[in-house]
């Protein structure tokens, strides 16, 4: 049985839905899944990406008995660094991505959505990296995604803890960047993304260089590459067509291919 599904919308939004029941556990079938999945991502773009779960939970977290089998630490080095590769990926990818929490959201599936560029969460949706309960620290990335977007004390007391945060304490924070009503909200996280797919996929490539240099390198290394990043965007029909269209029509009346 398949545990991801990937559909594609005309408008050219990718949905990548999680459906492993009942818990959408972390195995290795569904890792084997998510990196093809990925790859399917980055050979044929999407203007942008939805990722999304079914059930009553976004995840339960992983099977430990995943860990169980790690006979060594060279086996338990090799599987973190599988692990890893996902969510760093993710981050990569040169367009939008939107994760949309609709309830518990544990461990891995987290550690994903901190690695998409926007996080949505219903009002009902709490997180929690709960890797403290059988003695492990989060190894997909979370801890440090979480520290970029809420500081370090906040991820130690996050990781430390094992509790479970709601949506509302996590867009104080700053790491989740929508609270939606719970009725609706898978049909308002896919609005939201359409609009992004629908946007300047470019320019919104180009936003993620940019800010990625910054993490890298903070304010100075992005003044850096700012404006060949944005020079570029002239070669670019979206550009070209947003310009004409605001001298012609006014500003908001551009349409946008992507290209």
């Amino acid at each position: 049985m398949e545990l991801l599904r990937l559909d594609r919308d005309p408008s050219g939004l990718a949905v990548l839905t999680i459906a492993a029941p009942p818990l959408n556990l972390y195995t290795a079938q569904l890792q084997d899944e998510l990196g093809e999945a990925v790859g399917l991502l980055e050979a044929d773009r999407p203007r942008a990406a939805l990722i999304r779960a079914e059930g009553k939970l976004v995840s339960g977290g992983v099977d430990v008995a995943l860990f169980d089998a790690q006979a060594s630490t060279e086996d338990a080095k090799k599987l973190f660094d599988q692990m890893l590769t996902v969510p760093d990926r993710i981050a990569a990818l040169p367009f939008p991505t939107v994760f949309a929490a609709h309830a518990l959201c544990l461990t891995w599936a987290f550690e994903i959505a901190l690695a998409c560029d926007v996080l949505l969460a219903a009002q009902r949706a709490k997180f929690g990296l709960v890797e403290n309960v059988i003695g492990l620290t989060p190894t997909m990335g979370g801890t440090q995604r979480l520290a970029a977007r809420a500081g370090v004390g906040r991820a130690k007391e996050f990781v430390m803890t094992g509790d479970r945060y709601e949506a509302a304490t996590l867009e104080r924070w700053n790491v989740v960047n929508r609270v939606l009503p719970d009725e609706g909200f898978d049909e308002a996280a896919r609005e939201f993304a359409l609009r992004l797919a629908q946007g300047p996929t470019l320019a919104h490539a180009a936003t993620k260089q940019v800010l990625a240099h910054y993490e890298h390198g903070g304010v100075a290394e992005a003044n850096e590459q700012v404006t060949t990043i944005a020079a570029a965007l002239f070669d670019s029909e979206d550009l070209r067509g947003g310009v004409r269209s605001f001298l012609t029509d006014g500003p908001g009346k551009a349409t946008f291919s992507g290209r």
